[in-house]
C-alpha cells in the first residue's frame, strides 16, 4: 500500500518507474520518488509519523514521507506585522488582485493573520463575559454564545484563506460560502436525520452520525466546488474549510443554547480539529481527483477521494464514540491525526503549483 502511485490527473494506479500515465498520458516524472533509481542506500529508520505521512501522501500521487515542520509553518505568527500587510491579504481574490499562475508562490506556507483574528475574537469574548458576569448583563448572553462558537472555526477559516496561495477566492466569496453553505450543510444533515432514529449515543449511532454529517457537508462542498469552478487542491481545502467552519459555528451555538457555557467551552476548544478540518480534507480530496475537469459523479467514485472521505468519517465517529479512554487524550489524538492529514494535503497542493508552473 505504501508504494502505490496514482496519476494526479485521472487517478489510474501506476506501476513503479512509469514516466507517463498509460491512460491519459500525464507526465508523472515530477511525482516519482527520485531515490527509486539511485544506488541502494542503507535504509533509514522510519517512525510512525513518517510512515503515516508516506501512506497519506501516496493517496495524493507521490510515494514519500512529508516532513512536519510546525516551527517553520508558524514562524511568522510571532513576528511583527502591519495592518497594511493584513489588508493586502484580505483584498486578494478580486478580479484585479488575483495573481497569474506564474507568480503564485509554491514556497512553504506561513500563515499568521489568523492568530490576530483569533485575538480580536478573544478580546470581544472577554468584554462580553465581563459584561455578563460582572454587571449581570443578561442581554450579552446570546452574543457571548455566538462569538464563542464563531471564534475558532472562523479563525481557522482565515488560516486556510492565507494558505490558498492562488489568491483566487476573495474573502467576500469565502464568507458567503461560510454563512450560506455552512447553514445549508446543517439543514442538509437535518434532512438526512429524518430517515434514521438516533436516541442513544453508541458505537453504531456514532458511525451513523458521522456519515450523515460528513455527507451533509459534502453536498454543499460539491455545490461550491462546481459553482466556483475550483480546480486546485488549495482551493478545495479553503472551500471545504468554509463549509465546515459554518457547520461548526451554527451547531456549537445550538448546543450551547441547550446545554450552557460548559459545553460551549469544550466544543470551542474541540473545534481545532473537527468540522472545519474534516471539511477541508474532503474539499481538498474532491478537487484533487476532479482536477481541471468539470465535477461529475466519477470524482465521488474515485478511490483516492473515498479514502479521504472514509478517513474523515472515522475521525468524526471516533470523536463521538463513548470509548474507554480519557476524553481529553482521545480528542487530542484525533486533532493531531486530522492536522497531519491537512499538512499532507497542503504539501500536495504546493507540489501541484510547482508542477503546473513547470509545464506552463
Amino acid at each position: 500500500m505504501a508504494n502505490q502511485l496514482f496519476c494526479p490527473h485521472c487517478g489510474h494506479q501506476e506501476q513503479p518507474g512509469v514516466k507517463f500515465c498509460p491512460r491519459c498520458g500525464y507526465d508523472l516524472r515530477a511525482f516519482q520518488d527520485t531515490t527509486a533509481t539511485a544506488s541502494p542506500q542503507p535504509q533509514a529508520k522510519t517512525n510512525l509519523l513518517d510512515s503515516a505521512t508516506a501512506q497519506l501522501n501516496s493517496w495524493t500521487g507521490q510515494r514519500r514521507k512529508v516532513p512536519i515542520k510546525l516551527g517553520s509553518i508558524f514562524s511568522e505568527v510571532f513576528k511583527s506585522h502591519t495592518e497594511a500587510e493584513a489588508e493586502a491579504l484580505f483584498i486578494g481574490g478580486t478580479r484585479t488582485t488575483t495573481p497569474s499562475l506564474t507568480v503564485v508562490s509554491a514556497s512553504p506556507v506561513q500563515p499568521w493573520l489568523f492568530t490576530r483574528v483569533l485575538a480580536v475574537f478573544g478580546l470581544t469574548i472577554a468584554i462580553l463575559a465581563g459584561s455578563l458576569f460582572l454587571f449581570d448583563g443578561e442581554k450579552m448572553y446570546n452574543g457571548l454564545i455566538f462569538m464563542s462558537a464563531l471564534a475558532v472555526p472562523f479563525s481557522l477559516l482565515i488560516m486556510f484563506f492565507e494558505i490558498n496561495t492562488f489568491r483566487n477566492l476573495s474573502l467576500f466569496k469565502v464568507t458567503k460560502i461560510f454563512m450560506v453553505g455552512g447553514v445549508s450543510s446543517v439543514l442538509t444533515s437535518m434532512v438526512l436525520y429524518q430517515v434514521v432514529n438516533i436516541q442513544n449515543l453508541t458505537v453504531v449511532t456514532a458511525i451513523v452520525i458521522a456519515v450523515i454529517e460528513e455527507v451533509g457537508k459534502l453536498v454543499m462542498i460539491a455545490y461550491y466546488v462546481k459553482r466556483t469552478q475550483a480546480r486546485f487542491i488549495l482551493n478545495g481545502l479553503l472551500i471545504g474549510a468554509a463549509i465546515g467552519a459554518g457547520f461548526a459555528t451554527f451547531e456549537t451555538a445550538g448546543y450551547a443554547e441547550d446545554f450552557g457555557l460548559g459545553v460551549l467551552l469544550l466544543r470551542s476548544v474541540g473545534a481545532l480539529g473537527t468540522h472545519t478540518v474534516w471539511g477541508a480534507i474532503n474539499g481538498a480530496a474532491l478537487v484533487m481527483v476532479k482536477g481541471a475537469q468539470p465535477l461529475t459523479m466519477t470524482a465521488f467514485q474515485d478511490g483516492r477521494f473515498l479514502r479521504f472521505l472514509g478517513l474523515t468519517v472515522c475521525l468524526h465517529a471516533l470523536w463521538d464514540m463513548p470509548l474507554p479512554l480519557p476524553e481529553l487524550a482521545k480528542l487530542g489524538l484525533l486533532i493531531v491525526v486530522a492536522w497531519v492529514v491537512i499538512l499532507v494535503l497542503i504539501n500536495a497542493g504546493l507540489r501541484e503549483i510547482r508542477h503546473l508552473q513547470a509545464v506552463d
